[in-house]
This record gives structure tokens, C-alpha cells and sequence, in this order.
């Protein structure tokens, strides 16, 4: 076994993962897994550079993963990945200095390209020999800078990231006068729509997307979307991972979240707070997705870039 540990960092969320690592079995037997909603992507979309308040936030979940990291005994065999937002930034440097003094670490802005790979590796690990779901598979990471698309079957065949995360749509077509619009108008949701099927279209280029058998979805606006059509009490990681979710449904959740209210959707259970302004994008994105691929379900994973990133460690 491999004691190793692993940081995510997103646009809206940083998560940090401390398993040991077994290379014989293809197995990570989780020690600590927790979720920070920091939102580093604020108004990166409008002003390109990274606000003081989302890095303070960012700075702050990552001293406290710095504390767990050390009390497990991961420090030496640590990776920071940074996607998105941090990309994007003009910025970013402050980001990086900061990250370093707080976890000893440089934080690797990674490319989509590498980001796709990582979301495959996490997602696809464990599906090996599941006579169920067929190959290959097209991994959708629905983030919130951006998404994600991987086709393959054993290794990654094909991969694109486009710019159509739930933060950054939600920023570019549902804000008004600085406020979220609740719940948003049809011409926003048709703006949306359309700026989404040209990223599909961007996508297309590169990645077969109708050629997958196995439609696996990841991160937050996917989870939370399984939670919801699951009806749970609270939010069951153990439920959700890998529950499958007909397009029907998605589409019908996707129309309730297109109409509800703020104080609608936060009266959700198993809603992160984090994710009450965002989540009706990431949900029209992942409906977007599923229509232009013709899939009839998504299979959900509660696994992803981040369990990508500790495999790459070990």
C-alpha cells in the first residue's frame, strides 16, 4: 500500500482526497474524502482575473487540508491540481504562491487535455470486468469552469474540454444587475441552451461522442442530480455512486430547476448550498449532453479526476 493524497481544485469547489493506494488490486481504500464549495471562479469569466475574497476562501479550505494531510502522513506523496479558473486568470500566480506556502506544494495548472485523462482514470478504474455496462465509455466532467469529454475503452481514445461549466454559464446568461435571475427567463434559458450546443459542437470535433455505449457522469451538478431523482433524505455518496438516471428524469428534473426559486431549490435535502445558484445550469448541460449523444441513461460516479490524481501519485 501507497499512502497518498490529492487536491482538486476547481472553479466552484477544492476537494481533498487521503487513500492508500494498492497497484496489484487497482484499489484506494479512502481515508479522508471532504468538499469545500469556494467558488475560486468568481467573475472570472467577466474580469479574467482571480477576486481577493474566492482566493481567500481557497486559502483558507486549503490550511485546513493541510492539517489533515499531515496528521495521515501524506505530505511527501502529495499532488494539487488546479483546472479551470486557474487557467483562465490573469492572476494566477498569486494562486500559486499562496497554495505553496500553506501545503509545501506547487499547484499544477493543468491543461483539459490532462484534465480529461485524470477524470477517465478515476471514473473508469473500478468498471473493469463489469459485464453491465458496455465499451466504450464517454466520461462527461461537468465542472464549473468547464466539462470535460473522454471516449474509451481501456485508455483514453479521445478527449476535449470545452467552456461550459455551471458557474460560468450561470455568470455568463443568468446573472442581471449582479443577481442571479430566479428563476431565469425563457430568453436566458434559450441563450444558455444555445451557447452549450455550440460547445457540443466544439466537442464533436474531437470526440466520437455518439459512438460511447456507456454514458459515465462526474462531479457536483451530476451527483446532485442523481440525489435528487434518488429522493434522499441527505446526501448518500454510497447511494449515488454509480446509480443510474434515465434521460426522462434528468429532463424533468433539469425543467423544475429551469422554473424553481432560490429558496425552492436550497429546500432540496440533499442540496449543497453551494450549489443552490448553479445547479439548474450544470443540469441543462448534462440534458444537452445526453440529447446530442442519444443516451437513455447516466451511469453516476461518485469517482473521479480527483481519484484520477491519487493513481497518478501512487
Amino acid at each position: 500500500m501507497t499512502r497518498v493524497a490529492a487536491v482538486d481544485c476547481g472553479t466552484n469547489s477544492i476537494r481533498l482526497l487521503v487513500a492508500d493506494a494498492d497497484p496489484r488490486t487497482g484499489g484506494l481504500v479512502e481515508l479522508d474524502r471532504r468538499m469545500t464549495i469556494v467558488r475560486l471562479g468568481q467573475g472570472v469569466d467577466r474580469t479574467g482575473r482571480l477576486a481577493p475574497e474566492a482566493l481567500e476562501r481557497t486559502f483558507a479550505a486549503c490550511r485546513e487540508y493541510a492539517a489533515v494531510v499531515k496528521e495521515h502522513g501524506a505530505e511527501r506523496r502529495l499532488r494539487f491540481v488546479a483546472t479551470s479558473a486557474s487557467r483562465d486568470a490573469e492572476n494566477r500566480d498569486e494562486f500559486v504562491r499562496g497554495v505553496l506556502d500553506i501545503l509545501g506544494v506547487e499547484p499544477e495548472v493543468i491543461t483539459g487535455d490532462q484534465e480529461a485523462e485524470f477524470s477517465f482514470t478515476g471514473a473508469t478504474k473500478e468498471l473493469t470486468g463489469r459485464d453491465d455496462l458496455a465499451k466504450p465509455y464517454l466520461v462527461v466532467d461537468i465542472g464549473g469552469g468547464s466539462t470535460e469529454f473522454v471516449v474509451g475503452a481501456d485508455r483514453v481514445d479521445a478527449a476535449r474540454s470545452v467552456d461550459i461549466g455551471c458557474v460560468r454559464m450561470t455568470e455568463r446568461h443568468l446573472v442581471h444587475d449582479g443577481a442571479v435571475t430566479d428563476p431565469p427567463t425563457a430568453e436566458q434559458i434559450a441563450a444558455m441552451r444555445a451557447d452549450i450546443e455550440a460547445a457540443l459542437d466544439l466537442a464533436g470535433e474531437t470526440v466520437p461522442l455518439r459512438e460511447a455505449r456507456t454514458l459515465v457522469g462526474l462531479a457536483g451538478s451530476v451527483t446532485t442530480i442523481a440525489a435528487i431523482a434518488l429522493d434522499l433524505d441527505a446526501y448518500d455518496s454510497a447511494r449515488i455512486h454509480h446509480s443510474r438516471v434515465s434521460v426522462d428524469r434528468v429532463r424533468e428534473i433539469t425543467a423544475w430547476l429551469l422554473r424553481s426559486t432560490h429558496a425552492e431549490r436550497a429546500a432540496v435535502p440533499s442540496m449543497h448550498p453551494g450549489r443552490v445558484d448553479v445547479i439548474a445550469a450544470g443540469a441543462l448541460v448534462l440534458l444537452s449532453i445526453m440529447e446530442r449523444t442519444g443516451a437513455r441513461e447516466v451511469v453516476v460516479s461518485e469517482h473521479d479526476i480527483l481519484d484520477g490524481i491519487a493513481w497518478s501519485v501512487a
